[in-house]
């Protein structure tokens, strides 16, 4: 056995005999101290949604902007829109609210961007056509 493998064993076994003690330890959750009905884990799910749910909207408002769908993958948002049903249900089967709101939009916002796309993508191909009949 080498040196690092030998200091690697000698500094990972104490600490995983230290952390088997620590059951008491952890982490319980609490209730939020905004909203007593509310858990700190509900919080801190709300505000990690939000985060996920929204990474998918720049490109939305891109594509708005622009009128265009240059740039847009509708497979991409297509497939994120797919599972992140399978998110809902799975929040509807642990009941957890920030799962199922956060997946809900997230659903919205990502069939909105297929739907945008099909939409740019008709009013661009008469433009298309025209584009190689044309040169």
């Amino acid at each position: 056995m080498d040196r690092f493998n030998r200091i690697t064993l000698a500094v990972f076994l104490p600490c995983v005999v230290v952390l088997c003690g620590c059951q008491d330890l952890a982490v319980h959750d609490t209730r939020s101290l905004l909203d007593p009905n509310v858990k700190r884990s509900e919080v801190l799910g709300l505000v990690a949604g939000f985060g996920t749910t929204f990474a998918a909207l720049p490109d939305l408002l891109a594509m708005l902007r622009r009128r265009s769908t240059s740039g847009m993958n509708p497979r991409m948002a297509a497939i994120m829109g797919v599972f992140q049903i399978l998110w809902v249900y799975y929040g509807l089967l642990i009941n957890s609210r920030p799962v199922i709101l956060w997946n809900v939009i997230a659903v919205l916002v990502n069939f909105l961007s297929v739907g945008l796309y099909f939409y740019f993508d008709h009013k661009e191909k008469p433009l298309r056509t025209a584009v190689k009949q044309h040169p």
